[in-house]
C-alpha cells in the first residue's frame, strides 16, 4: 500500500500530466521562452507546476516548495524541514518537438534527503513511486535495477546539458572509452526518466554532469530503492536536494556492480578532472 504522501504526489502528478496531455497538440501556438542559452521553457511548464503544486499545497501547505519554473518558496508557516521537489516537465525540449519522452517528476525531501519520489509519463501511463525504505514501483509493481556485472555489452544513458557545453569534449573522450565496452550510449532528453529506467532495468547505468534537484531528487529515490547505486563521478555522496543546493552537480546512477567500473572509466577518461 501506498504511503498517504506518495498519493497525494500522485494525484498532484497526474494533475501536471494533464495539462501537458491538453496543450501537446497546439504546440505552435505556445509561448516558449529561452531561460539560458539553448535552455528553454514553454508557458505550459508553468501551468503544469502551477496544478502540481496547488494539490500539494492542498495538503501539505506549511511544506516549502522547490520548482523548476517557481524557485523556492517556504511554506505558511516559514522554515519547514520538509521541502517538496518539482519538474513539471521534465523533457521540454522533447515536449516542444512532439518527440514523446518527458515526464513530470516530484519528490519530498526531509532535510535534503528524498523521502518520496513520483516520476510519471503521461504517454505510457507509467507511474513510478518510491519511498524510503519500502522499495520502488512500476504501475505498483516492484522494479529492480539490472544485473549487469560489467560494462561489456551495457546499455548506458547520459545526457549533454547545454550549461556544460564546455566540458563537452572531455565527455565524448569518455564516450569514446566507454564504447569499447559497453554496447550502446543512449541520450534521451530527461534524466527523470533516465533514472527511472536503471530502477526498473531498462538501462544499466545513467552519467550525467549539470543536474539539479528537481532534475534528479524523485529518481536517485527511485534507484536507491531499486538496489541501486548513486554518487557523484568520484564516488562521494550528491549532496542536500533542496534549496541549499541548486547548482548544477555531478550524477552517476547503476547497480552497485557496474557503478564501480563507470566511475573508474569517467575518471581515467579525464573526465572527472574536468570538474576539479
Amino acid at each position: 500500500m501506498q504511503k498517504p504522501a506518495v498519493n497525494v504526489m500522485v494525484k498532484a502528478a497526474r494533475a501536471g500530466g494533464n495539462v501537458l496531455l491538453r496543450h501537446m497538440h497546439r504546440l505552435d501556438a505556445l509561448n516558449v521562452v529561452e531561460k539560458d542559452r539553448m535552455d528553454y521553457a514553454s508557458e505550459v511548464d508553468g501551468l503544469a507546476e502551477t496544478e502540481v503544486i496547488k494539490e500539494l499545497h492542498r495538503a501539505n501547505p506549511d511544506y516549502a516548495i522547490l520548482g523548476e519554473e517557481g524557485g523556492a518558496r517556504k511554506g505558511n508557516r516559514g522554515v519547514s524541514r520538509f521541502t517538496w521537489v518539482i519538474d513539471p516537465l521534465d523533457g521540454t525540449s522533447n515536449y516542444l518537438r512532439g518527440f514523446p519522452h518527458w515526464c513530470v517528476s516530484i519528490a519530498l525531501v526531509e532535510n535534503g534527503e528524498p523521502l518520496h519520489g513520483v516520476i510519471f509519463d503521461p504517454l505510457r501511463n507509467e507511474l513510478f513511486t518510491a519511498s524510503r525504505g519500502s522499495g520502488a514501483q512500476l504501475n505498483e509493481r516492484r522494479i529492480r535495477v539490472g544485473e549487469r556485472r560489467e560494462l561489456s555489452g551495457a546499455m548506458l544513458a547520459t545526457g549533454f546539458p547545454p550549461r556544460e557545453r564546455e566540458r563537452a569534449g572531455a565527455q565524448l573522450e569518455c564516450i569514446r572509452e566507454l564504447l569499447r565496452e559497453a554496447e550502446d550510449v543512449r541520450r534521451t532528453g530527461s534524466a527523470a526518466l533516465d533514472l527511472a529506467y536503471v530502477a526498473c532495468g531498462r538501462v544499466d547505468a545513467y552519467f550525467e554532469a549539470g543536474v539539479k534537484p528537481w532534475d534528479i531528487a524523485a529518481g536517485v529515490l527511485l534507484v536507491r530503492e531499486a538496489g541501486g547505486k548513486v554518487s557523484d563521478f568520484r564516488g562521494a555522496g550528491t549532496g542536500p536536494m533542496d534549496a541549499r543546493a541548486t547548482a548544477g552537480r555531478q550524477l552517476l546512477a547503476g547497480n552497485v556492480r557496474i557503478a564501480e567500473p563507470l566511475q573508474k572509466t569517467i575518471v581515467s577518461s579525464g573526465y572527472a578532472r574536468a570538474f576539479a
